[in-house]
This record gives C-alpha cells, sequence and structure tokens, in this order.
C-alpha cells in the first residue's frame, strides 16, 4: 500500500512537500516517438480541454493544419493566437487527464501545457461564472482512510503523521513524484504542484481585459458579472462534489478557490517531466454550496465559454519562442 512509504520518512515530508521541481526540460528530452511518428517536430504549447464546449471554441479561432489520433482522441495541430499549439481533449477524470497529457508530451514537441475546463466553487467570495487562475494545485483526495476507534472518532496509525485536518476517516496524503530530469527512482514528495510563474504573470496582464459573459444564449443571468481571479489554490480528485459540508471543509482546510476532478492530474504529469504549465477554470456549480439543486446543468456553457475566453487572451498575449 503506499501509504507504507510514509514510514521513516515522514520527518522530510514538512520540508520537502512545499518545494517545486526546479528546471524545465527545455526539449532537451526529446519524446521518444516524434522523430518516427510523423507527427510534427515543432515546438508547441499543449491546449488540453476538459470538455468540448471549449476546444470547439478554441478551433473555430485556429488555424488547424493537420488531424492525428492518440489513444482514441483526436488532437488538433495548428496555430492560435500566434502561437503554435496542439490541441485536445483530456476527457473527465485523472486518469484521462494524465493519459493524454502524457500522450502529448511522448508524441510531440511540447513546451508549455495550457489547461483549462469548468469547475466546482468553493471560495464562499467566488460566484458562478468567475474565472480562476490558481497559482498551485492539490490532489487533495488523495487519502489515508482510518480506523474508526470510537464512534465517531478516527485514528491514524502511529506512524502516519497527518499533514492536514481529516473529513471523517479521510486523512490527505502527500504524492511521491520523480523527475525526468532527477535521479533514476528517487521519489519527492508533494503536496502541491506549482504553475509557472511566467506564465501567472501573463494571465494576471490579460485578466482585466476580457468581458466574460454573465447569461446564457436562453437567457438565464447571473446577478453579478463574472471576474477573474488570477493566484490562490485548486484542488483536483475522482470525485464530483455536491456537498455542502465537503466543500466547506476542502474551503477551510485547502483555501481552495475551485475543486475539479482533472486539474491536479495535469498538473502532477507536467511536474514529472518538467513542463512548465498553467490551469485556468470557469465555475460552472458550487459544488453543493449553492441553493436547490446543482446549478451546473443550466451554467456549463457559459461557463467554458468564459474560460475559453481567458484562455485564448492569454495564448495572444504569451511571449513567442
Amino acid at each position: 500500500m503506499k501509504s507504507y512509504r510514509n514510514i521513516g520518512i515522514l520527518a522530510s515530508v514538512v520540508v520537502l512537500m512545499f518545494i517545486p521541481l526546479t528546471g524545465y526540460h527545455a526539449l532537451a528530452n526529446d519524446p521518444p516517438a516524434a522523430a518516427s511518428n510523423g507527427f510534427d517536430q515543432a515546438q508547441r504549447i499543449a491546449l488540453v480541454s476538459a470538455f468540448g464546449a471549449e476546444l470547439e471554441a478554441f478551433k473555430a479561432q485556429a488555424t488547424i493544419e493537420k488531424t492525428v489520433v492518440l489513444n482514441g482522441r483526436t488532437v488538433y495541430i495548428g496555430t492560435l493566437g500566434g502561437q503554435k499549439v496542439v490541441m485536445t481533449l483530456s476527457g473527465v477524470s485523472m486518469v484521462n487527464a494524465a493519459m493524454t497529457t502524457q500522450a502529448l508530451l511522448d508524441n510531440f514537441r511540447i513546451e508549455q501545457i495550457v489547461f483549462s475546463g469548468i469547475a466546482g466553487g468553493v471560495n464562499p467570495d467566488l460566484r458562478i461564472g468567475d474565472v480562476v487562475i490558481p497559482t498551485q494545485w492539490a490532489e487533495y483526495q488523495d487519502n489515508f482512510f482510518a480506523r474508526e476507534t470510537a464512534p465517531g472518532v478516527f485514528t491514524p496509525p502511529p506512524w502516519f503523521q497527518p499533514l492536514l485536518p481529516n473529513f471523517g476517516m479521510m486523512f490527505p496524503n502527500t504524492v511521491a513524484l520523480t523527475n525526468v530530469n532527477g535521479t533514476p527512482d528517487q521519489e519527492m514528495e508533494y503536496l502541491w504542484f506549482s504553475a509557472d510563474p511566467e506564465m501567472i504573470a501573463v494571465a494576471q496582464q490579460v485578466a482585466g481585459d476580457v468581458t466574460l459573459d454573465q447569461c446564457t444564449p436562453t437567457g438565464v443571468c447571473l446577478s453579478e458579472a463574472p471576474i477573474v481571479k488570477v493566484g490562490g489554490n485548486g484542488v483536483s480528485g475522482p470525485t464530483f462534489v455536491d456537498n455542502a459540508e465537503y466543500r466547506e471543509y476542502a474551503w477551510s482546510t485547502w483555501s481552495a478557490d475551485a475543486l475539479d476532478m482533472e486539474s491536479s492530474a495535469v498538473a502532477h504529469v507536467a511536474t514529472v517531466n518538467g513542463v512548465p504549465f498553467i490551469i485556468f477554470r470557469s465555475l460552472s456549480d458550487l459544488a453543493g454550496g449553492g441553493p436547490g439543486e446543482n446549478e451546473i446543468g443550466i451554467f456549463f456553457g457559459l461557463a467554458a465559454n468564459n474560460s475559453a475566453k481567458v484562455m485564448t487572451a492569454f495564448i495572444s498575449a504569451l511571449p513567442r519562442k
């Protein structure tokens, strides 16, 4: 079991969990398949979307030169906003997102990863339609499930030292990573994966220049105009959250602006490969914090369009390489 690796290394976890890997691959670690697959040899930005509505928005603005299929997913090769890009869908779930991201890295010369999608809102100061661009991401549902030692009391074994407050039996854990540029088989413990600071700075520059949608095509309007928030935290896990109590836990424990089912997997793969990344998420619902039923069915399209708008402006503003 993964949790047993905590034995004997807990003293180093607190130090290591906040240390991001340094240095990019700078394309020195060329994808092994790139020389023979005939896809493309240009340095490109990977634009990955969680849902089809966003990808369609990017395709409509891009010049598509070629399409290929990787693991059953169509990859569009071309230019967008003056940048050479590859575009594809990740699919929903942590595993799908990780597989798609790694496949792009294995088959193309990817210099940056830009991911977008919708998300559940966690920060009580944010609303549906807002776009968040966190500076760090965590796999918040990578947990140790503790025994119930008394009614309502959950106690992990002595060798497991909790890092953050638990939610019932669930105690957050770190994730052990190797790195393509590091010593083989040498793992480091991560709690947070850091987005690229230079890309975050570009996002900050364009954040105030984008006009976001406030109404759906059917005329359902938000009470306030959406905003773009750059900075803060995001979390991802394998579950769709529509529970007010768990949402409050995600805010009080992780200070998360948003939660979703893909972003941290993309961040994980990017970190292992030493590739800079940034992630855009637009809030389609409040993860169980809103009155009545979940709002995603109403505001899915609006949120996806807002995320695409900010991401497209960001791509156009990125320095040409």
